[in-house]
């Protein structure tokens, strides 16, 4: 047996890396295993070029717990090591990369990602663990070698009798960290971090009920057995060809990574590049519909199978993170801070990669099956609208699939909508006039009036809308989007004709004097010679002065303080209408008053803005006049 001192300047090295560690102390398991897994994968590459003259066989990682004696074990069937190999990997490399984590992190370890990635991994063990014991035999014909460390410089090494490869490291848990010697929690910790990891991970037994005998008698009872259980899948989807995959197999791996998850998935886009930079993964679009306040959080960051975080900002791009999925990278690095990883070179190649992947994607959907692709638009609307305003490599492919509904359900990209409605929605400047409405119902009374005009009406009712239709418009000159209760419908699209007014001028001032009387401040009165048949009281709300406001309230875009603004609206009053007449003609100022009151009520009425004590006052005047 030897006994020796690790050779490092600090002089107890264990409590600093429980103190700096702390947060994230259970993912010791995770090291642990991922340095069995690699262990037994160098192996099978060993076998595979004929270096190592084993069998490689099937192996597997064993987790076992020993509540009486307070241990853990990790048992793997891998490379294993010979004494020297102990002395070198274990004292030497490892506990500079501990040194160099703790000279470069003690004062933000909570930034550094995977600490693995400093050799720290094995010596994570000693976050949870007051002695850690090696049993480990090389695939070499080498004695088998017995390490014991307490957690002190101090350590042990001499021979052990273990006769069959790989490593055992056993775990003498610490007081304070008893809950890793509990089934449920180390079973929570595997289901988390090593769902998907490349080699078979047994945790304990599990029953199984044989098949039943073609020729079992009718009294036959099943036999149940024990059987070995697997906690992880060692070839998730992702690690698959597209090609080997049904649509089946992308559902059926959704629900193993969302088993909580009723609704399927809407479709999958499949990432799979190894040049210049390694990258495979499924991310699938679930139903979203007009929120934006959905769950993130949903994408999962593996490297190799490993799982690091669901925290992907910074490498999917922000408009994806409201899809699910996984993503999986050995070139992501994950020691750096999110800053920092957002400024790294590899990851903004990623980034980008994946825009492209996603839009391309979109492409051939809509491409394939325009009405498939029509169906789900409003699930993904609010995805793609966010990518337009974000992404400039996504907002540049857009236009091959982005879609604009109009109030019928029919569906047209930019282009075709120039098309369609150049004929008539051009006004007497040339400039093309895209009709808009927010809300179908509420604005129902303005939509027939625009169609019964032979006008196209869209329905664009994202909260992000406004910030997107004046991008388009920045982007496509000649073209304006007018939501269809900002004005007349003769103003949105002024054409050549003016209409004549019943009322001469003289007429038309003594007429907005009254109703300057009885209107609010918060309209503004505005008199136009509309058709007869035209309504004699119209609320509009001016274009530019909502947009900016709504811009404003789903921030950025807006002008400063529009947010606190009062609602401002515009009143155009018919002066071609009998009611103006009357109103005009009346002499009786308290008769005039209950005209002006009761169209204006029910203007705002057909605008959904009359409420509370109004409305009540109005409905009482109403069955008062009809006694």
């Amino acid at each position: 047996m030897t006994t020796g001192k690790i050779n490092v300047s600090v002089e107890n090295i264990f409590p600093l890396i429980k103190k700096f560690l702390y947060s994230d102390h259970e993912i010791f398991l995770r090291e642990l295993i991922s340095n069995g897994t690699d262990a037994t994968l160098k192996l099978k590459h060993l076998t595979s070029i004929g270096e190592a003259k084993v069998e490689y066989g099937s192996p597997i990682i064993e987790i076992k717990i020993d509540k009486e004696g307070k241990k853990l074990h990790i048992i793997d069937q891998g490379l294993g090591m010979t004494a020297d190999e102990v002395e070198k990997y274990i004292n030497q490399v490892a506990f500079s990369g501990a040194e160099e984590f703790l000279d470069k992190y003690k004062d933000s370890a909570k930034d550094s990602g995977i600490i693995g990635h400093f050799g720290l991994g094995f010596y994570s063990a000693f976050m949870v663990a007051e002695k850690v014991e090696i049993i480990t035999k090389s695939y070499k014909d080498e004695p088998a070698a017995h390490w014991t460390c307490d957690g002190s410089p101090e350590f042990t090494l001499e021979p052990a009798d273990k006769t069959t490869r790989g490593t055992e490291i056993i775990l003498h848990i610490a007081e304070d960290s008893l809950e890793f010697l509990e089934e449920f929690k180390i079973s929570g910790l595997l289901s988390k971090y090593n769902k998907f990891m490349p080699i078979p991970i047994k945790f304990g037994t599990k029953p199984q009920t044989l098949p039943k005998p073609e020729d079992a008698p009718e009294d036959y009872v099943a036999e149940t057995v024990e059987i070995d259980n697997i906690v992880n899948n060692p070839n998730p989807a992702w690690t698959k060809q597209p090609t080997d995959l049904s649509d089946a197999d992308y559902k059926d791996f959704y629900r193993e990574m969302y088993p909580m998850q009723f609704e399927e998935p809407l479709f999958h886009i499949h990432l799979n590049v190894d040049y210049p930079f390694n990258l495979t993964g499924i991310l699938y679009f679930p139903k979203l519909g007009s929120d934006l306040q959905i769950q993130k959080d949903k994408i999962q960051l593996y490297q190799n199978q490993v799982y690091v975080t669901d925290n992907v900002e910074g490498i999917v791009p922000e408009f994806l993170m409201m899809l699910r999925g996984v993503v999986d990278s050995p070139d992501i690095p994950l020691n750096v801070s999110r800053s920092g990883l957002q400024a790294d070179g590899a990851v903004k190649k990623i980034s980008n990669y994946i825009t492209r992947k996603v839009a391309d994607k979109l492409k051939s959907l809509f491409n394939e099956n325009r009405e498939d692709f029509e169906q789900k638009w409003n699930d993904i609307k609010i995805i793609l609208e966010y990518g337009m305003l974000s992404e400039d490599k996504f907002y540049e492919k857009a236009g091959a699939f982005v879609l604009y509904p109009t109030v019928d359900d029919k569906y047209f990209t930019l282009e075709e909508l120039k098309e369609n409605l150049k004929e008539k929605q051009t006004d007497k400047d040339g400039k093309l006039v895209v009709l808009y409405a927010g809300n179908k119902e509420a604005q129902h009374s303005y939509i027939e009036i625009a169609k019964d005009k032979g006008y196209e009406v869209l329905l664009l009712d994202s909260p992000i809308i406004s910030h997107l239709i004046q991008k388009i418009e920045g982007d496509n000159s000649g073209l304006h989007f007018v939501r269809v209760d900002s004005d007349h419908i003769d103003n949105l699209i002024k054409k050549e004709e003016n209409a004549i007014s019943k009322l001469s001028e003289e007429e038309k001032e003594s007429l907005k004097a009254s109703l300057e009387t009885y209107i609010p401040k918060a309209y503004t009165v505005q008199l136009e010679a509309l058709d007869s048949n035209a309504a004699p009281f119209i609320i509009t709300q001016p274009e530019f002065m909502r947009r900016m406001k709504e811009m404003s309230q789903s921030g950025g875009g807006g002008m400063f303080g529009m947010n606190n603004m009062p609602e401002m609206y515009n009143l155009v009053v018919n002066t071609n209408s009998d009611l103006a007449t009357s109103i005009l003609n009346n002499k009786d100022k308290s008769a005039q008053e209950s005209l002006v009151k009761q169209a204006l009520d029910l203007a705002k009425l057909s605008q959904n803005l009359l409420k509370g004590e109004e409305l009540t006052a109005f409905v009482k005047r109403s069955f008062d006049l009809i006694k």
